[in-house]
């Protein structure tokens, strides 16, 4: 697609999508920064408003804020021998803002085509925190931001290499205006350069974070919000205006929603991040993109050890989570020290959910028609079929809040993730879920929990909808509302609804979940027992030998059905080595119940003989080559595993300069998970190989016993 794009712009000339798609201009700002020019009034006159952790308006939706890496609390020295008494708070002010982006530095030079005016660039006068790009994603740019110029970044990204060999002779001749884009980017995404409307603008224009609440471990937390998250940007896809692409840098420092957190973020949580988010997509499972990663290595930043901070750009169409609804009519109120949850404001979920409706999920509906019904189904479809992905793919989130279920059923929020090893169903990535609320086997019924959350978030609208014949209710629809009526509104609208959402999310996860094993086998037609005859049975059998989970179903697209009647057992044998924990007593066994599966198997795949020989129009061959071929475009060779990880982040953390290489490596083989990465089906020995083969080779396999099962932390 990008091939298409003639006109490549800076990222501060990216084009503006009309107010109609911009969340600021149709959602409700936090009151102590209602319009574009009062924020900027605010950076330079009364910043730490904007880093004060408060509980904002009911009505808010979000609150203007500018990126601000720096290590919290903040370290704000006197003035040396004041002449006279000074006002602590009004020193305090001035200290912030000397280290906000407030001052402008140069403009961006539009393409001839283009008649907008670019953003202005503001930048600090007293914070220069040193910046080292460590990775840029082609892939998110040929997705979403194709009509983006980077200028020379990949060049000082450099070459892909799991070695992380820097030649001499590599280094490029720099281009001083590709360079300036390059330095823009790098400025911009790494929270240093501030992107603003100026006051003539067409369109007014200010990064924001989004306000949210949500239930944490199945409890209340109250107000939650974008506590390290900024976005900074919104441009239209260039060939599909009405798709828009927000940017957000996640680690960029505190807001209003930080609680007592420093809003931060380390290496350690960003290539993780950054590296899942695009790997998601290359398994075609919906999940938030990843743009960028950004070292701030003078930066520390305090976690179970000191570590230096780092900012990634990732991309979505919206932000927007179920706990973005449940903020404006939560199930309790309460207060506590640092944190709280305001009253419910109906009408800003009105605000809220019609905006969403129309612009973000775009749901058709006449002129005034209902949306609340539709916008909870609509959700419940592509959450559904998003957790059906990862089931199928053995993806475990670790964090199923419902503050981190996405109203647009996209993966987001990569904290203490996991891809399976040996398969297990009860499986618990996060170490902090002690009571296993999230493990594997349960992550279906906990996005239906969320989703049950977004219900009875929009119970009340749902009924009023209802008693208006399928009409959508207008502003101050509440106003003349009992309590009562409310709390009737709200059983009611439960009623309506809940049976229909149920049956919805298993219908869409049963037919996505079914369609996806089917093609990791290799079949092409649906049949209803193939769940029963086939999959089951499959996991049931990697559970109890203990077998690796993806690389038992790439060895599987090599099946061909006559082996089931061959006396070689060699198919079988590779099958039950794929573990370390089968013992000689248990091989007979094991054997036996692999060869009445691919009996059941090979009966499967011959009944659609005709269907593959129809369509390739060949040889029995012909057919048989061409299934193998199809099933291992659907069952990953690499798969970005904990010790995977664990090995790319201390590679990173040991130098930019090579570290950033292997990343770059890593991500290149996490876009292309289906390619015969190591030299696959080459029987050559290991020192046979080539170095750098012989690395893909060695991240292709299980990796040590010991990193099996590896849990991670929230702060991971």
């Amino acid at each position: 697609m990008s091939t298409l794009i003639k006109t490549k712009y800076p990222i501060s000339a990216l084009p503006l999508p009309p107010p109609a798609k911009l969340l600021i201009h149709n959602l409700t700002p936090d009151t102590e920064t209602p319009t574009v020019s009062a924020f900027k009034y605010t950076l330079r006159n009364s910043p730490s408003i904007q880093r004060r952790g408060r509980i904002v308006p009911p009505q808010s939706h979000f609150s203007h804020v500018s990126p601000f890496p720096l290590p919290f609390p903040y370290e704000i020295e006197p003035p040396e021998n004041p002449s006279e008494p000074f006002d602590k708070e009004e020193y305090v002010e001035q200290w912030l803002a000397a280290r906000e982006a407030s001052e402008p530095k140069g403009t961006t030079e539009l393409a001839e085509s283009d008649t907008s005016e670019p953003l202005l660039k503001l930048y600090p006068t007293s914070r220069d925190n040193r910046m080292e790009l460590l990775g840029l994603s082609d892939t998110c740019l040929r997705d979403c931001l194709p009509h983006l110029d980077v200028g020379d970044a990949f060049e000082v990204v450099g070459k892909p290499s799991l070695l992380g060999f820097v030649d001499p002779q590599e280094r490029h001749a720099e281009d001083s205006d590709a360079a300036a884009k390059r330095q823009e980017l790098i400025d911009v995404l790494g929270g240093h350069a501030l992107l603003v409307s100026g006051d003539e603008a067409d369109v007014s224009f200010a990064p924001w974070s989004l306000r949210y609440s949500g239930h944490q471990f199945g409890d209340w937390a109250g107000q939650l919000g974008d506590g390290r998250a900024t976005s900074i940007h919104v441009t239209p896809h260039p060939s599909d205006p009405e798709t828009t692409y927000e940017l957000q840098l996640k680690g960029a420092g505190r807001t209003p929603f930080s609680r007592r957190a420093d809003g931060l973020a380390v290496i350690r949580s960003s290539v993780r991040e950054y590296l899942c988010a695009e790997a998601m997509n290359a398994l075609k499972i919906p999940t938030t993109r990843s743009l960028s990663i950004i070292s701030l290595p003078s930066l520390p930043v305090i976690r179970e050890r000191r570590e230096s901070a780092c900012i990634v750009t990732r991309v979505a169409p919206s932000f927007l989570r179920i706990g973005s609804f449940e903020a404006l009519n939560p199930p309790v109120e309460l207060f506590f020290f640092g944190g709280g949850q305001q009253p419910a404001d109906l009408d800003a979920l009105r605000v809220l959910g019609e905006w969403v409706a129309d612009q973000v999920i775009r749901i058709k509906r006449p002129e005034g028609g209902a949306w609340g019904r539709e916008l909870i189904l609509e959700s419940t479809r592509r959450n559904a079929r998003m957790v059906a992905g990862w089931q199928a793919y053995g993806f475990m989130h670790g964090v199923i809040n419902t503050d981190n279920v996405s109203v647009l059923g996209l993966t987001i929020d990569y904290g203490p993730y996991a891809f399976m090893d040996i398969f297990d169903r009860m499986h618990v990535c996060n170490h902090t879920d002690q009571e296993g609320r999230y493990a594997y086997k349960f992550q279906p019924e906990m996005i239906l929990f969320a989703l049950r959350a977004l219900l009875n978030a929009l119970s009340p609208l749902v009924c009023a909808e209802a008693e208006l014949g399928d009409r959508a209710v207008s502003a101050g629809w509440d106003k003349e509302a009992t309590k009562d009526k409310i709390k009737e509104w709200s059983s009611k609208g439960v009623a309506l609804v809940k049976e229909e959402l149920e049956d919805t999310f298993r219908h869409e996860y049963e037919a996505e979940y079914n369609a996806r094993m089917r093609q990791r086998l290799g079949l092409r037609r649906a049949e209803e027992q193939d769940d029963a005859d086939l999959v089951q049975p499959l996991l049931v059998m990697l559970a109890d030998q203990k077998l690796d989970f993806h690389i038992t179903f790439r060895h599987l697209t090599r099946f061909r059905p006559a082996l089931v009647s061959s006396s070689d057992t060699s198919f079988i044998d590779t099958l039950i080595s794929l573990t370390s924990t089968t013992g000689v007593s248990e091989r007979d066994a094991a054997s036996k119940q692999w060869r009445s599966w691919l009996e059941k198997y090979a009966a499967r795949i011959e009944s659609e003989k005709d269907e593959w020989v129809g369509a390739t129009a060949g040889s029995e061959d012909d057919w048989e080559a061409q299934r193998e071929k199809e099933a291992r475009l659907a069952n990953p060779r690499f798969v970005l595993r904990q010790w995977v990880l664990e090995e790319v982040i201390a590679k990173v953390e040991a130098g930019a300069e090579s570290g950033r290489r292997v990343l770059a490596k890593v991500m290149q083989m996490a876009c292309n998970p289906y390619e015969s990465w190591g030299a696959e089906g080459d029987n050559r020995a290991d020192e046979e190989l080539d170095a750098e083969t012989r690395e893909e080779r060695r991240l292709c396999g299980v990796g040590d016993a010991k990193m099996l099962g590896f849990q991670c932390s929230c702060s991971s």
